[in-house]
């Protein structure tokens, strides 16, 4: 990047950051990027706990009538593998992404409070510790990552994996409600001079209004944890039926929380993609506008949509006219997002890259899962289907085939600025098609399972036609996807020994984290380049569009192109 001209007066270090070496440059770290590493390899470690969870689940439900697992041991690998990869995995892999690149994307130093971007880190550490201790105490808790109180009082669960529950989940939330705090001060208050909130690049808007989501949706579920735990240890009696409370009341606060947490695990997937599709195909986001719009009326559209997690509790007919109502709305600008990054794609000068492969893959699941999420909307179906099979595909879709996905592409990303080394390319290939062919084969023939019959939520089931080949089929394709997440690990790690070294801008990208070394240092950035639009390394190599065209249509470059490609 030396040829672009940079704003004369340097960038100088925060006080309190400095070079430290050994084991405690990553324990005492204040410094957004070693906390947001932090948080993206801590997840990659509870996904792999929550795959192992899913892959002793899909053995005892490979064969009709297994005996492999207990049903007790079979619901609380259930529950765990939920709990861990909801609270444990999607949701701090996207904060850890967030918290790395929302300085260096906004021009800033660090995180608005880097002491308590610490705290976040380290409250969702211990948080999950917390949780897995739970198999130590003799009894994981066994009612489902949503932990209904019927489903978690004896005779069903007769030790503390509850009480470890509630109080591993509400040590993370409270960290998760400081990471938001965080998240939208640092966005408010130290973007780069000449960045206006409209300027900022998309993956950094979906993060600051990730941050709302975070303080508007955990108080619903720490509060819920809260009269959890004073019913199990203090004989209080909020959701206890035989004491005069009322188990509804725990659906209504917990489904408050779960469903704006569906969102808080899917807008930074969102904003990765609005990275990634624009500079490998080569054109600015179609209608940033209407994408940034469509993700503030997500968050405002969320929190009204919960009940239809409830359609089957007998409401009754206003309850589910509404909430019905508003679960088909969400999905209109959710559809905003999908037809603007096909149309940023429409015309371009597409780059298949790995990283490009996963997002269109995105594209093509996530819209699977959308789709049959808008059934759920619909209250007749969703009587038919909500405690089946089908349910069960459907989430999978918008988490896996939506968010992972999603991670997948952002990783490949922003591996080279974050490592300094490129991602092979050719185990990326391999990666990509065994994550595709191995998450369909396990889950889109579970929609089948639902609509035949199948329910959720049982450790076996009887030797009924087509059933046990199709779960057969489901546990061979979760174990091609595990062997895909090994592929990947492969890459990583050998990228990291003698990977292609990366410059600062290997993908010619246009947002600030472009602008500094791969990996930065410690302060983010030396100078910053005046900031007059949305692109501004863009704005600065190509002053204007005919500049980028002529180097496009150049014959010695399109020469070399054909050599290249003949080669």
């Amino acid at each position: 990047m030396s040829d672009i001209p940079l704003v004369p007066e340097p960038v100088k270090p925060l006080p309190f950051l400095s070079e430290k070496e050994g084991l405690l440059s990553w324990v005492a770290t204040v410094d957004h990027k070693l906390l947001g590493i932090l948080y993206i390899l801590t997840s990659v470690f509870f996904l792999l706990v929550g795959g192992i969870e899913a892959l002793f689940m899909r053995i005892q439900l490979g064969t009709p009538q297994n005996t492999f697992l207990s049903p007790t041991a079979y619901n609380q690998l259930f529950t765990m593998h939920g709990t861990t990869m909801i609270f444990l995995a999607v949701m701090p892999v996207l904060i850890g992404f967030g918290v790395y690149f929302l300085p260096l994307q906004i021009g800033a130093r660090d995180m608005a409070f880097p002491r308590l971007n610490s705290m976040s880190y380290w409250l969702f550490l211990f948080g999950g510790l917390l949780l897995y201790y739970s198999f130590v105490s003799g009894s994981a808790p066994q009612g489902g990552w949503f932990n209904y109180p019927t489903l978690s009082e004896k005779p069903y669960e007769t030790g503390l994996g509850s009480d470890y529950w509630a109080l591993g989940l509400a040590v993370t939330g409270i960290g998760s409600v400081a990471g938001g705090i965080n998240f939208i001060v640092t966005a408010l208050t130290l973007r780069a001079p000449g960045m206006r909130l409209t300027q900022m690049p998309m993956f950094s808007w979906t993060v600051f209004i990730n941050g709302f989501l975070l303080i508007g949706a955990l108080p619903f579920l720490n509060a819920a944890l809260a009269m959890l735990l004073a019913d199990r240890q203090l004989g209080a009696h909020f959701f206890r039926v035989q004491g005069g409370g009322d188990s509804t009341l725990y659906q209504h606060i917990f489904w408050a929380f779960g469903h704006p947490e569906v969102y808080i695990m899917v807008l930074p997937a969102f904003g990765m993609l609005s990275e990634v599709i624009p500079v490998f195909s080569r054109k600015p986001l179609f209608g940033y506008s209407f994408v940034a719009g469509s993700t503030v009326a997500i968050l405002f559209l969320s929190f009204g949509v919960y009940a239809h997690h409830m359609f089957t509790a007998d409401l009754g007919p206003v309850w589910n006219f509404f909430f019905g109502a508003a679960s088909a709305l969400i999905a209109v600008p959710t559809g905003v997002k999908i037809f603007t990054w096909i149309a940023t794609m429409w015309g371009g000068k597409i780059r298949f890259t790995t990283s490009m492969m996963f997002a269109t893959s995105f594209l093509i699941l996530f819209t699977i899962g959308g789709i049959t999420g808008v059934t759920f909307a619909i209250v007749p179906i969703d009587w038919q289907t909500h405690n089946s099979y089908y349910v069960v595909a459907h989430m999978h879709y918008v988490l896996f085939g939506g968010t992972a996905m999603a991670v997948y592409a952002g990783t490949y990303y922003w591996f080279p600025k974050m490592t300094g080394r490129m991602l092979s390319e050719k185990w990326g290939k391999w990666h990509f098609w065994l994550t595709f062919i191995g998450f369909n084969a396990t889950f889109f023939i579970q929609h089948i399972l639902g609509i035949i019959g199948m329910p959720r939520r049982v450790y076996t089931y009887p030797d009924l036609a087509g059933w046990g080949i199709m779960n057969l089929i489901s546990t061979i394709g979760a174990f091609l996807l595990a062997f895909s997440v090994l592929v990947f690990l492969i890459n990583v790690v050998i990228s990291l020994i003698k990977g292609e070294r990366a410059s600062d801008n290997p993908w010619d990208a246009w947002t600030l984290e472009w602008a500094t070394t791969s990996p930065p240092p410690i302060h983010n950035f030396d100078q910053l380049p005046p900031i007059k639009g949305r692109r501004p390394l863009w704005d600065l190599k190509y002053p204007n569009d005919q500049d980028w065209m002529r180097k496009e249509n150049d014959p010695m470059k399109n020469g070399e192109k054909r050599r290249s490609s003949e080669e």
